[in-house]
């Protein structure tokens, strides 16, 4: 049951990640003037770091969670870095995907400017590797670790 709670829960948040990720990315980047060093837009920059600031948190809480299955990382880690390869073998074709999607527009220059820059491979690979995580594939046991023999009070 905890992995396919997991596997349901990584499928729903891939696009999260994914769209969250270029939102966050577009709005940020029409928010300021790079060559002249100043925001321009104080309101949507902020919005945009706050959403930004969201999605490292849901990936880094994904990444530690003891709790959490192995499924709940490793969909959106394949999923990234499954795009990720394809961006690589046929360019043209990756960067088409995000216009066959809705919403249009930001969203598209987003996805395709983060596909392009390697940031979803970055975000794939932190990840996976959780996914190897002994820990993570266990029957779902959140003992701490046992006390050593002299502190235990089993003996008493």
């Amino acid at each position: 049951m905890r992995h396919a709670f997991g596997l349901l829960l990584g499928v729903l948040l891939t696009p999260a990640l994914l769209y969250g990720a270029a939102w966050g990315y577009a709005q940020a980047g029409q928010s300021f003037d790079g060559a002249g060093g100043q925001i321009t837009d104080d309101t949507r920059i902020y919005g945009a770091f706050a959403l930004l600031a969201a999605v490292g948190l849901v990936t880094g809480v994904i990444v530690i969670a003891r709790w959490a299955s192995p499924l709940v990382s490793l969909v959106p880690a394949l999923t990234l870095l499954g795009l990720t390869a394809l961006f690589l073998v046929d360019p043209g074709r990756a960067l088409g995907l995000p216009s066959r999607v809705p919403p249009a527009g930001d969203l598209d220059f987003g996805l395709r400017m983060l596909l392009g820059s390697g940031v979803y491979a970055l975000l794939g690979f932190a990840l996976l590797a959780p996914t190897w995580a002994p820990r993570r594939w266990g029957g779902g046991h959140l003992d701490e670790e046992p006390l050593p023999a002299e502190y235990s009070t089993a003996g008493h």
